[in-house]
């Protein structure tokens, strides 16, 4: 490989896993305040494998070509004018750009320098990578949205996947009550993250079992049997909903504020300082990073496959430095 080019995952068109292949391109050169990141790990979400059908963020990317991820850990190497944050040989963590293109499954990214944070000193790169999009997800929806409190009762679906699983501990460090939905063969493993219970999905329709939460957090959306819909009839009065994964539809934002609910938008942005604030719930031991399987660069398709089962638990990565 010439000092010019690196390793990337580009596709030339919309479809399935096998779109992805591995090619060399141009390195970019970071411009002032930006600096250049060597990845050493990126994460594999589902607004990945949705853009790389054609959905997703696909608006926002365009056409392809184009090289998916947003979540990389590495190491930062080269140093835009004017940034003084980070230093050459840092080790940092970050989700830049998001929606726009980022470009994570490649060996270098560039950015602006505020969209990384150090990386937490107790993971390494592949566990670091499997927290942005994920955690942020969780702390900008329960912190910053929600506004969650001490004795509030949460109600987190999908609570095993990527998100949810971020989202249980999370809760659970702001002295929320936490009931989480999952298969039952997730459930010890929940309770131990800090679920106070666990519904299993496949046995128990959540909407009969639980009652006068004060937040919804949907991780699945209604596409998949209606789940936000069913979810307001949880909802104390006045409790709120926040949907994740397909947005807010207008029939949703109506049959809320019939029911006297609120109903929120939502979408997960670049916050160099809430990860900051999550590496350090993560080296004091409060948040756990779960990596389901990790895969080289070049099987960028093998990982979406698996991802795309939607039965992983925590998160998948892609090994792009050995």
């Amino acid at each position: 490989m010439s000092a010019e080019t690196m390793r990337a995952v580009v596709q030339d068109g919309f479809g399935g896993p096998e779109v992805l292949r591995v090619e060399q391109v141009e390195r970019p050169a970071p411009l002032p305040t930006e600096v250049r990141v060597r990845v050493h790990a990126a994460g594999v979400n589902p607004v990945d494998w949705k853009t790389r059908r054609g959905a997703g963020m696909a608006g926002v990317l365009g056409e392809p070509p184009f090289t998916l991820g947003w979540d990389v850990s590495g190491v930062v190497e080269q140093v835009g004018f004017g940034t003084t944050l980070y230093q050459v040989g840092d080790e940092v963590y970050g989700f830049p750009w998001f929606p726009r293109p980022a470009g994570g499954y490649a060996e270098y990214v560039t950015a602006p320098a505020r969209q990384f944070a150090r990386k937490p000193a107790t993971l390494d790169h592949v566990h670091a990578a499997a927290v942005p999009l994920a955690a942020l997800t969780a702390w900008q929806a329960l912190v910053d949205t929600a506004h969650l409190t001490a004795g509030q009762r949460v109600l987190i679906t999908a609570a095993a996947g990527g998100v949810g699983h971020f989202a249980v501990q999370l809760a659970r460090h702001l002295g929320a009550q936490v009931i989480g939905t999952a298969s039952a063969g997730r459930h010890p493993w929940l309770r131990e993250l800090g679920a106070d219970e666990v519904i299993d999905y496949t046995s128990t329709r959540f909407e009969d079992a639980v009652k006068d939460v004060d937040v919804v957090l949907d991780l699945v959306g209604d596409v998949l049997d209606n789940t936000s819909t069913r979810a307001l009839k949880t909802l104390r009065p006045g409790g709120l909903l926040i949907a994740v994964p397909s947005g807010v539809s207008p029939d949703l934002v109506t049959a809320g504020a019939a029911a006297g609910l609120r109903v929120s938008p939502f979408l997960v942005e670049p916050d160099g300082a809430g990860l900051t604030t999550i590496a350090a719930l993560i080296d004091a031991g409060e948040v756990a990073v779960e990596v389901a399987e990790t895969f080289p660069l070049e099987q960028a398709g093998a990982a979406h496959a698996l991802g795309e089962t939607g039965r992983t638990r925590g998160k998948i990565v892609l090994s792009v430095t050995d």
